[in-house]
């Protein structure tokens, strides 16, 4: 399905695909009981493999991947292969850190508007022949070509310049200061391709014949991609990291989908291992003798988003909502245990590695638990007509989210409120991302959507800054977005990291998006393989090159 060209397209995932996986909160934005997912427990690795392997088979939950171009990947099948193919400058960990990959190191100067990268000079691609600063000029600059149609170029929106400043050195310019664009950078954002092969393929690039030409730990052989069935990478030995070197010879990924012949493939051994495990598999996999299920931190969170229209357009109407649904039974039930209820728009699990602002979201955030008599109180500030049905769309082949939509309704019914979930076609539901005129008539529509890079506030900048990708109902408020500028302008980690909850604590206020729960990764592994990040990392790090024997 495709639509406008840019970042915006993460929030679609919850169409095409099967009921996700994700993340967990904290206990403030919780309701009554406990769920079978702790936070604390969340895995992001799996223990260490012994020993190389000849082949792993895998399984792509949701399906096939459209093409290998990193700049064309957007969704799930793309990028949970492209990572072990093509790095970027930067490389986010299974922690959701980040660290310097093809970029050896970078400065930032001019206040946040320039970036200076110096480049490795011990990197080969597949073929043999050496990145040159050339290669990652050409890479960096395919985003600011509208005849590649780069899906990622609304993130370059404020460059100005990409030129080349030394033999291995690269300085890019922006229009405004950004200090968190080096995350942007371990994405898709920031990967390098062969300008050579890039140009000889033409319009055929990134397809299975013709392929890519790329310097990851894992490599693409033309004709190994057979349409319809699988993907084989195989091991590049000519890797320039050898600390990181694949362990697997081969990882053949299939692209079965069918949530039965995923369990019975999981269970009997003829597939070792999957992320995204469905959930109506878990109940036959929890009980497997051949492998495991683990659940992983994640940045993956489930909400409803407002369009700005009716009832459902006022943010009393939105506070009261969040309050009245209990998001805990949610979580128990239609996710099997496996989320939980959500403190904010912006998932816990990329808040984890910022220990020092827990305190400061505990104090600054608004209490979102479950609680009927409080959202009463939230409801006495709406300034809209409360007698007008609230329309939420949903895809109506997805009966999940119907379920989350009646759970919602139950809560509006205690308010005097009438929300109506209203089916919608799949094919016609992916337009209501890019398309103003799809959601006329409805107040709120459902999302299953994971931040595009592991920064809290680059989430809340898409979410909620004026005119922003993934800002559908028009909000605007200059106390959000200058709160967003001010910490983007801010050097100091520690310091932005405060910056950026003052923002997310003003955007909680409002609840352009009604968070509902953070979702944890569900992942299996046959208990002859180990090694796989089991963190929400493996769509941007190269997780088939950590795969190999447990024994």
């Amino acid at each position: 399905m495709k639509f406008a060209k840019t970042r915006v397209a993460v929030a679609l995932l919850a169409v095409t695909g099967l009921a996700l996986a994700g993340c967990a909160s904290g206990a403030r934005g919780g309701s009554s009981g406990e769920g079978k997912v702790d936070d604390s427990k969340l895995e992001q690795t799996t223990p260490a493999a012994k020993s190389d392997i000849d082949k792993v088979t895998w399984n792509s939950t949701y399906g096939e991947l459209a093409t290998l171009d990193p700049v064309k990947a957007f969704n799930y099948p793309e990028n949970t292969i492209i990572a072990n193919l093509c790095e970027s400058l930067f490389q986010m960990q299974p922690d959701f850190s980040i660290k310097p990959n093809l970029a050896k190191s970078s400065k930032v100067s001019d206040g946040g508007k320039t970036y200076t990268f110096e480049l490795r000079d011990d990197v080969k691609f597949w073929d043999g022949s050496p990145m040159t600063t050339e290669d990652v000029l050409f890479s960096l600059k395919r985003h600011l070509d509208p005849n590649e149609g780069s899906y990622l170029a609304s993130s370059f929106d404020k460059v100005t310049s990409i030129e080349k400043t030394g033999d291995h050195e690269i300085t890019l310019k922006l229009k405004e200061p950004n200090t968190i664009l080096d995350e942007d950078l371990s994405t898709n954002l920031g990967a390098v391709v062969q300008e050579k092969q890039r140009k000889a393929a033409g319009a055929n690039y990134g397809n299975p014949d013709t392929g890519i030409m790329c310097t990851g730990p894992m490599s693409y052989t033309p004709g190994d991609w057979k349409q319809g069935q699988s993907i084989t990478l195989k091991r590049f030995d000519g890797y320039w990291n050898a600390d990181k070197k694949a362990k697997a010879k081969e990882v053949e990924i299939g692209f079965v989908v069918d949530p039965t012949a995923i369990a019975t493939g999981l269970k009997s051994g003829d597939i070792q291992g999957s992320y995204d495990v469905p959930l109506p598999a878990l109940g036959e996999l929890s009980g497997s003798t051949t492998g495991s299920l683990i659940y992983g931190q994640g940045m993956q969170i489930m909400a409803i988003i407002s369009t700005g229209n009716g009832t459902f357009g006022d943010p009393a109407v939105r506070r009261a909502l969040t309050r009245a649904t209990d998001r805990q039974a949610i979580a128990d039930t239609v996710y099997e245990g496996t989320a939980t209820p959500s403190r904010s728009i912006v998932p816990q699990g990329p808040w984890n590695r910022y220990p020092g602002v827990a305190k400061l979201r505990d104090e600054k955030l608004p209490d979102l638990s479950y609680d009927i008599e409080a959202a009463k109180k939230e409801l006495k500030d709406a300034k809209v007509d409360l007698t007008k049905p609230i329309k939420i769309a949903y895809p109506s082949e997805r009966s999940f989210y119907a379920d989350i939509l009646n759970e919602m309704a139950n809560g509006a019914k205690k308010l005097g409120l009438t929300l109506q979930p209203t089916g919608v076609p799949s094919a016609q539901f992916g337009a209501f991302f890019s398309d103003p005129k799809a959601r006329a008539g409805y107040d709120g529509f459902v999302t299953t959507n994971y931040l595009s890079s592991p920064s809290p506030l680059n989430h809340l900048e898409n979410v909620a800054y004026t005119g922003s990708q993934q800002n559908y109902s028009g909000f605007s408020d200059p106390a959000v977005d200058q709160a967003i500028d001010k910490a983007k302008a801010e050097t100091d980690p520690e310091k932005r990291a405060e910056l950026t909850v003052d923002a997310e604590a003003l955007v909680m206020q409002q609840q352009p998006w009604v968070p509902i729960d953070d979702l944890a990764v569900r992942m299996y592994l046959n208990k002859k393989v180990t090694g796989a990040p089991a963190s929400f990392v493996y769509l941007y790090y190269p997780w088939a090159a950590d795969l190999g024997s447990a024994e």
